[in-house]
């Protein structure tokens, strides 16, 4: 004989409800979830450029050394090595520091302090885009470098120059190996430098390699991107804020918070292509 199994149903209360919704994992709410996905995804995305690039790099027997591409002020000024994109992360962590602050006065639904903070960090985002507009307008315009073709490069061997170039270089000067140059161009004619090596052999100086420029133009591009999506976002959100419209939701202005985590994700790349790009 079969056995008889009686199934009893859970008794329910009064004022208790049959469905409390599911918990949120790690105390993050789904949107703050996706986010973390989304910049996750795009970390292993920028690891992949930047290895990459540091591959390209250290397998390349001569390389543009930073200290000589990336010495110009604007104003005219050169020599002045990395400062100007010292500046510029500056610009961007302290962007980043004003973001952490309008986060802040939303925890405490200051409208106003929200707005306020939330400027600050879209005129910093601003300034960091203008100052990299400029830097690429110097390398492009000024010292000619493309996506195909990089000027800059470094001497695998010791020799003597047999010509001058017009500007810093005069026949007669000595050149140790490692020492940089950059090939200029006159009248739409580019003129890389005879020069004779310590064994008496005649060259010329020969372009950097073109993976420089493709991937200094395509990561600080991409970065660049993120950069102005994030003034765009925090535009519209800063709008959003100063109209009320999070004021009157559930969650207030958790919103401000998901594109706070997208804004330091943006500051902290950038402190890996600063190291990748201007200090190695």
């Amino acid at each position: 004989m079969a056995a008889e199994h009686t199934l009893h149903a859970p008794e329910i209360h009064e004022g208790d409800s049959v469905w409390s919704g599911g918990k949120e994992p790690f105390k993050a709410s789904y949107g703050k979830l996706m986010m973390w996905y989304f910049l996750l995804s795009d970390a292993f995305t920028f690891a992949g450029f930047l290895i990459s690039y540091g591959t390209l790099r250290f397998s390349s027997p001569t390389w543009p050394v930073p200290d000589f591409v990336f010495s110009s002020l604007p104003g005219g000024f050169t020599h002045k090595p990395l400062i100007f994109v010292t500046f510029m992360t500056f610009v961007l962590i302290v962007s980043s520091v004003t973001m952490v602050r309008a986060v802040q006065e939303g925890h405490r639904y200051n409208k106003k302090g929200v707005v306020f903070w939330m400027l600050l960090t879209i005129l910093g985002g601003l300034c960091f885009l203008g100052c990299q507009a400029w830097e690429w307008t110097t390398l492009m315009g000024g010292e000619h470098m493309t996506i195909r073709r990089n000027p800059f490069g470094t001497h695998i061997e010791s020799g003597v120059y047999l010509e001058g170039d017009g500007h810093d270089i005069k026949a007669g000067d000595t050149f140790e190996k490692g020492h940089t140059y950059l090939i200029h161009k006159h009248e739409d004619v580019w003129k890389p430098l005879s020069y004779k090596t310590e064994t008496g052999e005649i060259k010329e100086q020969q372009f950097g390699p073109k993976a420089f420029g493709a991937l200094f133009f395509f990561i600080t591009g991409f970065h660049g991107f993120h950069v102005l999506s994030g003034v765009i976002f925090l535009l519209i959100i800063m709008l959003n804020v100063a109209s009320g419209l999070y004021s009157q939701r559930k969650n207030h202005y958790e919103m401000v918070e998901k594109i706070g985590l997208y804004w330091h994700f943006v500051d902290l790349v950038w402190v890996f292509v600063f190291l990748v790009f201007y200090l190695l």
